[in-house]
Formats: C-alpha cells, structure tokens, sequence
C-alpha cells in the first residue's frame, strides 16, 4: 500500500510519497499532461502538488495535478459536481474560512467543466468571502482577473488566479495575525476536494483511483492544526469541532490495505455531510 512520509518540522514539512503506481507518479510531476508523459517520473512526489499539502500552513485545495490523474482514471463529470449554492455567509469567521476554501475549490472544478458562468459567479463570490474575514483588499483584483479570463476562456490563467486569491488570502490573514484562520480556509477546500474526488472514484471505482485517498500522513497534520490552535474560543466553534471528527472518523477508513469502493463511498458521506454543514446558515 502507498504511504506517505512526512520530511522537516513545522510548517516547511513536506509530504512525499516513496512510491506511488506509475500512473499516478506521471501525471503528477507535471503541470501540463504533455510534460508529464515527457519526463521519466521522479523517485518522490511533493503532496504541495496534491489536494493538499501541509506546506507554509496553508494548502491550495484541489490544484490541477489531481485532475490531471483523475482524467486518466477515466471521464469525469465535472459539470455533474458542480454545486448550485455555494453556502451561506453566516457571519461567523470560522464558517466564513471554511466555506472560502470551498469556494475556492469549486473554482477550480468549474475550469475543469469549463463553465464559465460559474467560474465567474465563483471568482465573486470570492470576493464576498474574503470582505467577510477582512482581506477584500487582498483578492479584488485577482476576483476581476478570475472573471476576464473566465469570459476569454483562458483555463490555464483561471487556474493560476484561482491559486494566486488562495495565496494572497493567506497573506492577508497572516499579516492580521489570523494564521489559524487561514488554516479553515485550507481545511475547507481539502474537505470539499476530496468529497468530488470520492464522488468521481466512486462512479469509476479502481483500486488506483481510491488510492489517491491514502493520505493519513496528511490527516494527522490538519488535525495537529485544530489540537494546537491557540484560540480556545475557534477550537470550540462547533464546525471546527465538526472538522476535527471528520478528520478522526475518516483516518481509520483510508488505513486499510486496500481501499474498497464501500470505503471510498463511507468518505463521500462524510465529507459529504460537512461540506453540507459549512455550506448551511444554521450556523
């Protein structure tokens, strides 16, 4: 079974993967399909390129490489993941991070389903979000960028904007001193990413498909995350304290040898039913 390992200390550790199926390794030591089938694939994989990463503090959710592996798994329905409301803003700093997160990771799905409309109505929504944590400021022009090019059809500058409001957030709130903050935000778009990556699988089962969810390495540092936050008072928020369940009830899940399509549909459940919470304005 694939296992990850974790190198370094703090936030500048990194997640590799010693060995991963070749498919797997091919597609993700490139950007673009094209490199990756020119290049031999590396002897390890940098999880700051997978759905997420426990890099810097923050994690870009669902950046393109796992998109890249998920089109040769099969023929996703991306339009078919798309989400009609994106949530509501509750006004609560936590539930507004998180939802952020999956904004943005809807963001990134839509350039996949090539849905410009709704990259747009993203790429505001954005913007919405981030007025709501203070840090407008941060992502105005990048909303505007995400909207021309989403009207111009230029996918691969969408996705290089869609990274960029995701990094200048983080920058935002790290200035703020709202580190922990930012945190959710990662949280959020790696909880989203990985209900759409177990809904896809779960359609198009194979045993390499599922094993993109064997990610205990990665479990562990976002729960690390909550258990040492220094605000008491985010800690118990009760969709923090909902994340943190999430991430115990799905661990013992994806530590099996084999990841069976029963396994793969129990994490679409969960995440599933989160995604459900942080999107909901029963907050």
């Amino acid at each position: 079974m694939m296992r990850a390992l974790l190198t370094g200390n703090g936030p500048s550790a990194k997640l590799i993967f010693p060995m991963l199926p070749r498919l797997i390794t091919t597609a993700l030591c490139g950007f673009a399909v094209a490199n990756a089938l020119a290049e031999p694939p590396p002897a390890t994989i940098d999880l700051s390129k997978f759905p997420a990463a426990a890099v810097e503090d923050v994690v870009v959710p669902v950046p393109s490489e796992i998109f890249i592996v998920l089109d040769k798994l099969g023929t996703p329905n991306w339009k078919g993941e798309l989400r009609d409301n994106l949530g509501t803003n509750t006004g609560n700093r936590a539930q507004i991070a998180l939802l952020l997160g999956t904004v943005i990771a809807d963001g990134f799905i839509a350039v996949e389903a090539e849905d410009s409309e709704k990259v747009k109505q993203i790429g505001q929504e954005v913007l919405v979000l981030a007025d709501g944590i203070n840090v407008r400021k941060a992502v105005i022009a990048r909303s505007k960028s995400i909207t021309d090019k989403a009207e111009a059809k230029d996918w691969r500058a969408v996705r290089s904007e869609l990274d960029g409001a995701l990094q200048d957030v983080r920058g935002a709130m790290q200035e703020l001193g709202d580190d922990e903050l930012a945190q959710l935000v990662s949280l959020g778009g790696w909880i989203r990413g990985t209900q759409v990556l177990t809904s896809i699988v779960g359609q198009n089962y194979s045993p390499a498909g599922a094993e993109l969810l064997n990610q205990p390495e990665l479990l562990n540092y976002f729960a690390r995350r909550i258990d040492e936050m220094r605000s008491k008072n985010l800690k118990k928020e009760e969709l923090v304290v909902k994340v943190r369940k999430l991430l115990r009830d799905i661990k013992p899940i994806i530590g099996k040898e084999t990841i069976t399509v029963e396994n793969v549909q129990k994490v679409n459940k969960l995440t599933t039913d989160t995604v459900n919470a942080i999107t909901s304005e029963d907050q």
